[in-house]
C-alpha cells in the first residue's frame, strides 16, 4: 500500500497546532517570568552589571536551560527586553508626533493633554516595574539614550513642518535635543518619585512645560523671538543674509 493511500487522521493537525500553541504560551510565560525577575532584582538593589544567569533564573523559578533556549547570555536578554519595550514606545511616540501645532494649542486652551501622550504614559506606568528598573541607577545607562534617539528620530521630520528654513540645521538639531532631553528628564523624575501622578496629570504637565518661558513661574516672563534669535545666532537675519553680528 502506498503512503498516498494511508488515511489521514483529521485530528492530527489540530493536535499539532494545539501543542504548538501551548509551547508558544509556555515560552512567552517563561520570558515574562525572566523579565519580572530582572525587575525584582534591580528594584531590590542589585546592579544590572552583577546579575548572572544563575541569579536571574533562580529568582524566576526557571532552569538555566530555559533561559538559554531564548537568549545567548545576559546582555542578549537585556537587549531583547529593551527592544520589546522600545517597539511599544516607538509606536506610541509616532501617534504623539502626528499632532499638529494648531491642535496642540487647542488642547492647551482646553486644559487637555496632547493627543497620544496619555496612551504613551499609561504604557510606561503599566510596565513601570521593568521600565523603571532599566531607567534607574541600577539599570542600563544606555536605555534612556535609546529612548531619546527614538524620540528624536520619530518627531524630527514632523517638527520641521513650517519652520523657517534658515534654522533647520544646527540650531534646530540642538533645540530638538533640548526638548527631548527635557521631556525624558520629566519621565525619569516621575519614575524616581514612584509614579504617583496619573498618566493624565503627567500628560498635561508635559504638554505645557515645553512652552514655559524664562520668568513665567515668577510672574516676570521674558518674551524672546526665538526664530529671529536663532537665525541671528547662526549668522543669518530673517531674509537669510549675513547679519551684522556675523560680519563684526
Amino acid at each position: 500500500m502506498s503512503l498516498d493511500s494511508v488515511p489521514i487522521d483529521p485530528e492530527v493537525p489540530q493536535r499539532h497546532e494545539a501543542a504548538a500553541c501551548r509551547l508558544d504560551r509556555r515560552s512567552l510565560r517563561s520570558q515574562r517570568m525572566l523579565r519580572d525577575a530582572l525587575s525584582e532584582l534591580i528594584n531590590g538593589g542589585e546592579d544590572l552589571s552583577r546579575i548572572t544567569v544563575a541569579s536571574l533564573t533562580e529568582r524566576a523559578g526557571l532552569t538555566r536551560r530555559t533561559f538559554y533556549t531564548h537568549y545567548r547570555d545576559i546582555p542578549d536578554f537585556v537587549m531583547q527586553t529593551e527592544d520589546m519595550v522600545l517597539a511599544e514606545i516607538r509606536s506610541r511616540i509616532a501617534d504623539l508626533a502626528a499632532t499638529n501645532l494648531a491642535g496642540l494649542y487647542r488642547n492647551i486652551d482646553e486644559l487637555a493633554p496632547a493627543p497620544g501622550s496619555v496612551e504613551l504614559l499609561a504604557y510606561l506606568k503599566r510596565d513601570g516595574a521593568l521600565i523603571g528598573a532599566l531607567l534607574g541607577p541600577g539599570g542600563d545607562p544606555a536605555f534612556a539614550q535609546r529612548i531619546q534617539a527614538i524620540a528624536r528620530e520619530t518627531v524630527a521630520s514632523r517638527m520641521k513642518t513650517g519652520i523657517f528654513p534658515e534654522v533647520l540645521d544646527t540650531f534646530f538639531d540642538y533645540y530638538l535635543a533640548y526638548v527631548v532631553a527635557a521631556e525624558m528628564g520629566i519621565v525619569c523624575r516621575w519614575f524616581e518619585t514612584g509614579l504617583k501622578e496619573s498618566p493624565e496629570t503627567m500628560a498635561r504637565i508635559m504638554t505645557v512645560v515645553a512652552f514655559v518661558r524664562p520668568g513665567d513661574l515668577y510672574g516676570k516672563p521674558i518674551d524672546i523671538n526665538v526664530p529671529a534669535y536663532g537665525m541671528k545666532f547662526m549668522g543669518l537675519n530673517v531674509h537669510g543674509t549675513p547679519s551684522d553680528t556675523a560680519t563684526n
